[in-house]
Order: structure tokens, then C-alpha cells, then sequence
């Protein structure tokens, strides 16, 4: 019997026979004694009941409105190698403040986020940076946490203080975008509370992270990857809900000496009888593609990315790296001693995946958590399209219409391989390599405009509007992920876009994170009302770690009159360059 069956027919115990510290040192996700989250913090100056005041999700503009509480919620991390084992293969892992996945940021919408990043990251040092994904950052592009583009990366033995405004509401994660670093375990989740008032739901029960999980360090396969003859699609070994699963330990290869244990446990999740209840799915994984499920439950989707939308109902959510959404699910399945599966299944049409199967367990409020429960998935097969909902379904709260842009580029996704015999992706005909020493935002703000081509600068000068056409005639799929903005998604397809057709002109899907389809386009567009440069990429690791990125700046006229650099910026790089001087980082990749 396959290690699956064994677990869905009970052979295999749901707690496991590893503790929390052995799976996921000090995290508490995955655990039924993780947090419930509440509507707000407390703690806030505003009146009304909510600190965002009378703003509402349907009838306030985020990205204009955005209240300004006057909190500023603290938080410390720090970054350290630790040895864990999630699937109960045990791996050399980064960890934050000791845990995988990390612990929570939280704040309301509008307030202030303090975040300091220690770097205690030895044996072998390396740098990091942290990214706060999907956060606009207007005014402070210096905090979006990208190495070679807002800043230098933080030396070892050095700390950084990001400070930035909670502009948007709702779901995300915080990563290093340090090369692959994130892959090795440095994220976490990322809640800010907001209206939800057209949405009727009685427990918050937090992130859900899906993330397919390498048993080979990160450097590792990032230099696999690079290199002549390398392979630039390697394989998840496993796939983790909250950062659990089991891994048959007998697959191992000949001569893998690695501890291994193949009943470490898996995540639980309790669910209040008759109530419904608020799941915040994130896809933090390194390439696969996910498809998300409850035995015997629908799920009302109310937000994707930042965004919350119309209520739809589904069976099954499609996320690529990067996407967040939020459902709601109400526990009315059966009765109060019921418990379920949860799934969520790499697609093998898509994605390059060992074992590509995740399960969780859900418990209703009288169930024994010690069984495995008995339910059946949906019979929903995947349709390899790779993409995510169609367009038609995802429909904002908040309505802006489609503008007619003031300049239309095509960058197009395709690879190469070069001189040397290394396989890279380029964007818009140019693969993306990163000098952490000269970070473009730094330059830009000191009035220089001309950038090395390998730092892949688009200017878009004093445009207003700019529509992207984003051509992929490759046999991947990608999630393409744009920083400091979200994009209206005004089409997608197989092929190529038609130059006319936009699917709800008056009200298109937004977010910051859109799959294009292998063989495939997507059109997308945003306002240039963020001076700075911002990168776009893909958030396939690996991908981006060959190339497949982008830096989209605006208003460059502005930059340096408007970004008003704090002067630890500078401190930064010269940390990082007194650290380089006598210790060489190894750069496989991109850098980011």
C-alpha cells in the first residue's frame, strides 16, 4: 500500500510519532493549538467600532482611502540555520526565530508595521533581505525587501528595520528574497484585518500555507539548476499543508543515510459545528502549482491576493506560487463527531512533483483527533490548463473600470542557453542578474538612470496607465507577480491575446500574483501612481533564479525627488560590502 492509502485508511497515526520541535521547531501552525485570529487588534484610536473606521469593502477605494490608525505593531526576527524535520525526512533549514513555518504578522488596515530582520545565519553565512508580498509600500520602496534593487542584502551579523504602512487588507506572506532562500524556510504568514462586512463568517482560523517541499538545500538545487546541463524543472519531493506531511522513507535513495521517520504527522484543523469559517490558503511553495479541497464541503471564495471579491462557490481553488485566497466554509457536513480530509494536490500536468499529495485533517467539534478520518475527495479532475479561475468569476468588491492605457509594451517569456551551456529565462528578450552592491532604487534616487542591461530596467517615464502584454509561447506556466501595485487582469488565454478583448472591462480582476499558461498569454494593466522601480517576475523560484524578471520603473523624475532615502540605506550596503570584501557570496543565480 502506498504511503497515501496508508494514511487515508488509518495504518499511519494523524499526531505522529515526532514532536512539534522535531517536525517544525517552535511553530504552532499545523497544531490544534494554533491561534484563532479576531476581527482586530485592539489597540487602535479610531471609532466606530473598527479601527478602519466607516470605510467598507465594497464602497472605499484601497488604494486611495486607506485609513491611517497611528499604531505601529513591532515585531523581532531572527534568522538562524536549524535542523527540522516537516515530512520526517530531516533537513538544514532557515528558520525564523526558530519556527517553520514563521510566526505571524498582524496588524489593522492602516496601521504601521515595524519589522527587524536579525541576520544570524552561520555555517556558512549567507546575506538575506525580507519581502512583505503584495504590500504597495507608497513612500517607502526602500522597505519592499528586494536585494540589488531597494537594497544592499543584510550582512551577516547585521540587523535591518523595515517600517511600512498596511495600505491593503486581508491575506498574505512575508519571504526572504535572498536567491532561493525562502525554499529553505524563511516565511511566514502575513494577516491584516480589514472590512469584511458583505462577508458573513463566525472563526478566523488563519493561514493555510500549500507548499511543495525539496529535500535538497535550497543552494543546492539553485546551483543544479544554473549550471551547464543542469536541470532547470527538478522535482518536489513532497508537498506540506501548514508545513506537515509524511514521506514514505523507504523511496529514499541507496546510500541516504539521512534520519528519517515515516510517520512524522500531519496538520489538524478543528472546525466549530454549524459554524462558518475563514481558511486563508497560501501557495509558498518553490514551483507547484495547487489545487485546493475539503472532502464533502463547498468553499465560497471572498478574496484573492489583497482583493476581495464577489462571493463565488467552488469545489476546488487553483493557486500558483504567490496567490492567496480566502474562503469561507461552513461545517454543516455532518454531524458534530464528523471529521474530513483536507487536500490539496500538486498538479503533475503543470508542475514537476515526487509526491504530490497533501493531507490535513479537519475536525468537527465532538470528533475523536486521534483518528484519521474516512471521506472521499471530490471528483474533479484536473484540466492541465494550468491557469487559474476564469476571469468571469472573480469580480472586485471595490469596482475600477479598465482606463485606456497611455502606453501598451509586449515583454514576452522565453530562454535560452548561454555561452557558458546554463539554461536562463529572460523578459522582454533580457535574463535579470542582480549586483547586490548597487541597488537600481539607490541609484535612481542619486539621479543615475543608466543601469547595466543584465539589471533588465524598463522605464515607463511620466506614463499614467501602462497595459503589459504578456506573451509565453514556453511549455511552462508561470505566476507572474508584480511588486508596489495590483494588476487589472483584463485577459488570459491559450495563444495569443487578440489586442481586443477584455473579459468585465468595468470591473476586472485585480491582484498582484496572475498565472499565464504555458503556450499562453495574459494582459495586464496598473496605474504609475508609485514612483520607484518595482520588480515583476515570476515566483517560480527557479525560474526567477534564471532570469525570469523585470524592473518596471516609474515616474523616475519623481524617485529622486520623492523617495527621501533614509540613511541606513546607505549603512546597509556598507555593512554588506565590508562583509563581501573578504567573504564571497556564492551567486549561482539571479540573487533573487
Amino acid at each position: 500500500m502506498s504511503l497515501l492509502g496508508s494514511i487515508v485508511s488509518g495504518l499511519l497515526g494523524i499526531i505522529g510519532s515526532l514532536t512539534q520541535q522535531q517536525t517544525n521547531g517552535a511553530s504552532v501552525w499545523g497544531t490544534l493549538q494554533a491561534p484563532v485570529f479576531p476581527q482586530f487588534l485592539t489597540n487602535n484610536p479610531l471609532p466606530a467600532g473598527f479601527p478602519w473606521g466607516t470605510l467598507t469593502a465594497a464602497g472605499s477605494n484601497p488604494y486611495t482611502s486607506a485609513p491611517n490608525t497611528g499604531v505601529t505593531r513591532n515585531y523581532d526576527f531572527t534568522v538562524t540555520r536549524g535542523t527540522i524535520a516537516p515530512d520526517g525526512y530531516q533537513v538544514s533549514v532557515l528558520l525564523v526565530n526558530g519556527a517553520f513555518p514563521g510566526p505571524q504578522i498582524e496588524a489593522n488596515w492602516g496601521d504601521t508595521i515595524q519589522v527587524t530582520v536579525h541576520n544570524q545565519i552561520t555555517g556558512p553565512t549567507e546575506g538575506t533581505t525580507f519581502h512583505w508580498h503584495g504590500m504597495l509600500q507608497k513612500g517607502t520602496e526602500y522597505a519592499d525587501g528586494v536585494p540589488a534593487v531597494s537594497q544592499c542584502p543584510i550582512a551577516p551579523g547585521s540587523s535591518f528595520t523595515y517600517t511600512f504602512k498596511a495600505s491593503l487588507y486581508g491575506t498574505s506572506w512575508y519571504h526572504s528574497h535572498y536567491s532561493a532562500q525562502y525554499s529553505g524556510g524563511l516565511l511566514g504568514p502575513m494577516i491584516i484585518h480589514g472590512p469584511h462586512e458583505n462577508f458573513n463568517y463566525d472563526i478566523d482560523l488563519g493561514p493555510v500555507f500549500l507548499q511543495d517541499w525539496y529535500h535538497t538545500p535550497y543552494l543546492q538545487i539553485v546551483e543544479e539548476v544554473m549550471k551547464s546541463n543542469g536541470n532547470p524543472r527538478p522535482n518536489s519531493d513532497n508537498n506540506l499543508i501548514n508545513g506537515k506531511m509524511d514521506f514514505n522513507c523507504s523511496t529514499k535513495a541507496a546510500g541516504d543515510n539521512t534520519p528519517c521517520n515515516s510517520n512524522a504527522g500531519l496538520s489538524r484543523f478543528k472546525f466549530t459545528t454549524g459554524k462558518t469559517h475563514r481558511l486563508r490558503l497560501i501557495n509558498a511553495g518553490s514551483a507547484g502549482l495547487q489545487r485546493f479541497s475539503i472532502d464533502g464541503h463547498n468553499m465560497t471564495v471572498i478574496a484573492n491576493d489583497y482583493v476581495p471579491v464577489q462571493p463565488y462557490t467552488t469545489q476546488v481553488v487553483t493557486l500558483g506560487i504567490g496567490q492567496r485566497t480566502d474562503v469561507l466554509v461552513t461545517a454543516n457536513a455532518g454531524t458534530s463527531t464528523s471529521a474530513f480530509w483536507m487536500r490539496s494536490n500538486i498538479s503533475t500536468l503543470c508542475s514537476e512533483a515526487n509526491q504530490p499529495n497533501a493531507l490535513a485533517a479537519i475536525y468537527y467539534t465532538n470528533a475523536d483527533t486521534s483518528k484519521a478520518p474516512t471521506s472521499q475527495a471530490w471528483n474533479i479532475p484536473d484540466p492541465g490548463t494550468c491557469a487559474n479561475d476564469d476571469l468571469s468569476l472573480t469580480v472586485p468588491m471595490f469596482p475600477l473600470n479598465a482606463a485606456t492605457p497611455s502606453s501598451t509594451q509586449n515583454l514576452d517569456i522565453n530562454y535560452y542557453v548561454n555561452s557558458t551551456g546554463s539554461f536562463l529565462w529572460t523578459l522582454g528578450g533580457v535574463s535579470f542578474r542582480a549586483d547586490y552592491n548597487a541597488p537600481v532604487l539607490l541609484q535612481a534616487e542619486s539621479g543615475n538612470l543608466t543601469f547595466d542591461p543584465e539589471a533588465n530596467v524598463q522605464n515607463f517615464g511620466t506614463n499614467s496607465t501602462v497595459r503589459i502584454v504578456v506573451n509565453n509561447p514556453t511549455p511552462a506556466s508561470h505566476p507572474m507577480h508584480i511588486h508596489g501595485h495590483n494588476m487589472q487582469i483584463l485577459h488570459e488565454g491559450s495563444g495569443n491575446w487578440d489586442g481586443t478583448s477584455i473579459v468585465n472591462p468595468s470591473n476586472p480582476q485585480r491582484r498582484d500574483t496572475q498565472l499565464v499558461r504555458a503556450n499562453g498569454h495574459f494582459v495586464m494593466q496598473y496605474s504609475l501612481d508609485n514612483p520607484g522601480i518595482w520588480p515583476f517576475h515570476c515566483h517560480i523560484a527557479w525560474h526567477v533564479s534564471g532570469g525570469l524578471y523585470a524592473n518596471m520603473m516609474e515616474l523616475p523624475g519623481q524617485i529622486k525627488t520623492e523617495t527621501n532615502l533614509p540613511s541606513i540605506m546607505s549603512q546597509t550596503c556598507t555593512n554588506w560590502m565590508k562583509y563581501t570584501n573578504s567573504n564571497e557570496p556564492d551567486q549561482y543565480d539571479s540573487g533573487v
